[in-house]
């Protein structure tokens, strides 16, 4: 059975990009002890646009669906230490989610 990639395509505003990328570090081994998990990377624009890449990929669909009713669920309901323990105000201002089946792949030699 082929993985399964997402993308979580967010628009950041360029005064929000260190307030985004420190959310991530801070979160860092949130996903990682998933089941099904196989990889994560955080990619920044480097120009033309404003847009984020949160690349995800996931043994299948069904265990990125098990992720995402669980603990990523949880950890986007619960607080994140702001003021009073209000939530946070978003960093993001939009965010598209893309996914692909894996049909072929290489690493190095």
């Amino acid at each position: 059975m082929p993985s399964v990639v997402k993308i979580n395509v967010l628009t950041v505003p360029a005064e929000q990009r260190e307030v985004l990328e420190q959310r991530f570090a801070s979160r860092a081994g949130a996903v990682e002890g998933s089941d099904g998990f196989e990889w994560f990377e955080l990619l920044r624009p480097l120009e033309g646009t404003d847009q984020y890449l949160v690349y995800t990929r996931w043994r299948s669909e069904e265990d990125f669906r098990n992720w995402m009713e669980g603990s990523m669920k949880a950890a986007h309901q619960g607080t994140s230490g702001g003021e009073g323990g209000e939530r946070p105000k978003p960093a993001a201002s939009g965010s598209t989610l893309w996914s692909f089946e894996v049909v072929q792949q290489a690493s190095p030699k």
